[in-house]
């Protein structure tokens, strides 16, 4: 579910969901967006650029081995607009507990460089408790702006 358009002259889509999110072909981080029931885009894999057009909670799962590229490079060119940078409220994070440290590394990375808060993390495709928190969390979230 999306409000995305794409703008015709340039082939950026344009959104202004208030949330969006990165998943691989695996499709976990999806999988769990689309259980919030709420209007969503995905950052595609194709490299297709999106831009934010409204503030956003970006839902991102961790990649990568040890000490290396856990921020999917996709959400780092994301991130790289500073239009999107300017419209980030805070991060959600995705990841596997078996990896102990690096467990949702992205969206602590993505905190920091970006100074907004990390909202939740959630493990792989998230328990029903999670859907419930995240979607409570953002609907209290939109009623205080």
């Amino acid at each position: 579910m999306t409000s995305a358009t794409v703008e015709p002259t340039t082939g950026i889509r344009q959104t202004t969901d208030r949330v969006i999110h990165f998943s691989s072909s695996s499709g976990n981080t999806d999988r769990f967006v689309q259980k919030l029931g709420i209007e969503a885009t995905r950052i595609p894999l194709d490299g297709t650029p999106v831009q934010a057009r409204a503030p956003f909670v970006l839902v991102v799962p961790t990649y990568g081995a040890e000490g290396k590229g856990h921020v999917p490079p996709k959400v780092v060119a994301f991130l790289n607009d500073p239009v999107n940078r300017s419209h980030l409220l805070g991060v959600i994070g995705a990841g596997n507990t078996n990896f102990h440290d690096t467990y949702c590394l992205a969206a602590d990375i993505i905190a920091a460089k970006c100074q907004v808060p990390v909202f939740y993390k959630f493990e792989l495709m998230g328990t029903p408790d999670d859907v419930d928190r995240v979607r409570e969390g953002l609907e209290a979230l939109w009623r205080r702006r």
